[in-house]
């Protein structure tokens, strides 16, 4: 990882909340899950504030770097409907080589609806995805053929 990403660094990401972000949506298997609200789940406003950690990081990866989400510590403090746009800010408070803190904060533009903090660590993708080949085949499982599925 090149050495220009510093504590202070700022990414800013919106979306609009479809309805295919909703709690039944989040796990369909569950029928738990498909009795609930259908509002933001927790478990995409997780996915949405690592998106927002992943743009911070991104002009600061060396050729075939990425990097992978290690700690995760955040609310969900406030319901936020299909239809309405969540604002996450994401701020590096650490960078101790490999590894990135980040403050995130999300807001529906009525209420913060989650905040706290994420680790973050850098990975090169040719040697993760032959670690992760590694466990498969201890287990008996399919491989993955590369970073993104290519």
């Amino acid at each position: 990882m090149k050495d220009t990403l510093k504590v202070g660094d700022r990414a800013r990401l919106a979306f609009k909340v479809p309805p295919t972000k909703t709690v039944p949506h989040l796990y369909p298997e569950a029928p738990d899950f498909q009795r609930m609200p259908s509002v933001f789940a927790t478990g995409f406003m997780v996915g949405l504030m690592e998106w927002c950690c992943l743009e911070a990081m991104k002009p600061h990866y060396d050729a075939g770097e990425g990097s992978l989400g290690i700690h995760i510590n955040v609310s969900h403090a406030a319901a936020t409907v299909p239809g309405q746009t969540v604002t996450v800010e994401a701020e590096v408070t650490s960078v101790n080589g490999r590894r990135i803190g980040f403050k995130v904060t999300a807001h529906d533009g009525v209420d913060v609806i989650g905040e706290g903090t994420h680790e973050r660590m850098v990975v090169p993708w040719e040697r993760f995805v032959a670690r992760v080949n590694e466990k498969a085949k201890r287990a008996g499982a399919e491989p993955i053929a590369s970073v993104g599925g290519a």
